[in-house]
């Protein structure tokens, strides 16, 4: 009986032998020609995205000019998509038509490869942005797909990290600040394209601020500071009700660049758990973003 069991399980591990060695085939060589992409360890990695031709995409479908609220609400609201699926991205930062994702140093998603990291945050960032597009922009209809390109660059110190993060936010005040005064002119003063440009130029922020305020009434200041410095996402600890509290990705409009933010988020660079946050009254209970985001 011992010796018919053995015989068996010899014949069936032929078998299975026979049988994986059928499905190679004379064609894998191929698979030799793959690159190796592995990412450097210990190293931040960020990924950024862009909205390729987006000037086209915004005037077909309309969007308000500087600044479009839906626009960038469903642009955070796909990155936070991306943030939750990927538990390794520490923060993400979105102006305009792009966004950054910044995985942490330890990070070990898809065992580094550059290419696995970067398709999949592009493909489940485009499309979130076209899943998602009823919940923003109503009965207004998707004439055509976006299309966003992405690449990846790494930086060896936190101190680059933080000057790359400090890069695009002072990129977001030059941009909108010009872009406000452009659009002022344009849409209110009814000059052309060609002469807002000759008007503004040679400007600097002083005269902009001076020439919103004194043609315009409006104080720069006080414009959403989602215009004015972009939008930060985090994942953090808020309260539902008296008695739970629930994991969250949320957005906030601060000064990436000054010491304050990073000191009262110090859970980031060491990669802590996420801390308890509590909105700011006049956001109360929740933000328009956040109250989404709760619903899937």
């Amino acid at each position: 009986m011992l010796l018919r069991s053995l015989k068996n399980i010899l014949i069936q591990s032929k078998r299975n032998f026979q049988r994986t060695a059928m499905a190679k085939s004379k064609f894998e060589y191929v698979k030799s020609f793959e690159a190796d992409d592995k990412i450097l360890q210990n190293t931040w990695i960020i990924v950024r995205i862009d909205g390729k031709n987006f000037h086209k995409f915004a005037n077909v479908h309309n969007f308000e000019k500087p600044n479009d609220l839906r626009g960038l609400n469903l642009m955070n609201f796909a990155a936070a998509c991306v943030m939750k699926e990927f538990n390794e991205i520490i923060l993400s930062y979105g102006q305009s038509d792009e966004y950054s994702f910044v995985f942490h140093r330890t990070a070990n998603v898809y065992n580094r490869r550059a290419s696995k990291i970067v398709s999949n945050v592009n493909s489940l960032f485009t499309s979130s942005f076209v899943f998602y597009w009823n919940r923003w922009f109503g009965d207004q209809k998707l004439q055509y797909p976006p299309c966003f390109d992405a690449r990846y660059v790494l930086y060896p110190t936190t101190e680059n990290l933080r000057d790359y993060l400090s890069w695009r936010q002072a990129d977001v005040h030059i941009n909108n600040l010009y872009n406000t005064c452009f659009w002022n002119l344009v849409l209110k003063k009814g000059l052309t394209n060609v002469e807002a440009e000759e008007k503004l130029r040679g400007t600097v922020s002083s005269d902009k601020n001076e020439l919103l305020f004194s043609e315009f009434g409006i104080n720069y200041n006080n414009l959403p500071a989602m215009y004015r410095k972009g939008t930060i996402l985090l994942t953090k600890q808020i309260k539902i009700d008296e008695s739970k509290t629930r994991k969250v990705v949320i957005p906030i409009y601060d000064d990436l660049i000054r010491e304050k933010f990073w000191k009262e988020h110090d859970e980031l660079l060491p990669r802590k758990a996420p801390k308890f946050y509590e909105f700011p009254k006049d956001l109360q209970p929740f933000p328009d973003l956040v109250k989404e985001l709760l619903s899937i």
